[in-house]
């Protein structure tokens, strides 16, 4: 009896060590296991079990990752000092690579991304730096993911986020604006008089060459007159009768 008894509590022991010792990795996680301190291999999704005191295991995630790289203080190569910060996206190609070669490989990449960040930005002038994003970013991208390719990490992206100017550099680009939108208005009222003086010249010369055309035109010009409450006196003359009285007094 007593070693029935002996034999259940040692079974029911076993199953809560074999129990406690299955794990469950997710589908977006790999398992790297130590086997008495040393690397045995790379688990993956699904269940798996350790042997008790002898293995253990760090999870570590496979997934796309942005991490922010903080802002830093960049002198540019015309002596512009800016404040410029980053995002990357990196993925963990090799988990075991990842683990055994840095002690901790987001730390790591975050650091020599803003390394980079500062190398790299300080070799363009300001206008350059605003206006070349997107080649400074691939730059940048270029040297951090060859450098972090040894921790197992693939970056996928570098994106500038923020470049932020001194203030007197914002107040000067600011006024350069307002002179650039000024010149622009007056280009366009120019353009505006200078199409509407035309539309009037080739009016004027159009009624010239149209008979009875400015007498037309004298009489629209008249009526819009006497709509006019204002008191005027308004003598008209016949072109024919201008000659008459220029022959007379000649």
């Amino acid at each position: 009896m007593e070693g029935a008894v002996l034999f259940v509590i040692i079974a029911v022991v076993l199953l809560i060590v074999i129990f406690s010792n299955i794990h469950i990795i997710q589908q977006y996680e790999r398992g790297v296991v130590f086997t008495l301190g040393k690397y045995s291999g790379v688990r993956n999704p699904g269940w798996t079990i350790l042997i008790p005191y002898f293995q253990s295991m760090r999870r570590v995630d496979v997934r796309s990752t942005p991490i922010d790289v903080p802002k830093q203080e960049v002198i540019t190569k015309d002596n512009v000092t800016v404040n410029v910060d980053a995002i990357v996206y990196f993925r963990v190609l090799d988990p075991a690579k990842a683990l055994l070669e840095t002690t901790n490989y987001v730390y790591a990449t975050t650091n020599f991304a803003q390394a980079a960040l500062r190398d790299i930005t300080g070799n363009f002038e300001l206008d350059e730096l605003l206006s070349k994003r997107d080649e400074i970013s691939a730059q940048i991208k270029e040297i951090v993911d060859k450098e972090t390719d040894k921790w197992g990490i693939d970056i996928e992206n570098v994106k500038l986020q923020n470049i932020e100017l001194p203030a007197d550099m914002k107040r000067a680009m600011a006024k350069q604006a307002e002179a650039e939108r000024e010149r622009r208005a007056a280009i366009i009222v120019a353009d505006g008089e200078k199409a509407s003086a035309k539309a009037v010249a080739e009016a004027a010369d159009l009624l010239a060459r149209t008979p009875g055309g400015i007498q037309i035109r004298t009489l629209q010009t008249l009526e819009k007159i006497s709509s006019d409450p204002s008191q005027k006196t308004v003598i008209v003359l016949p072109n024919d009768m201008k000659d008459v009285i220029k022959h007379q007094i000649g």
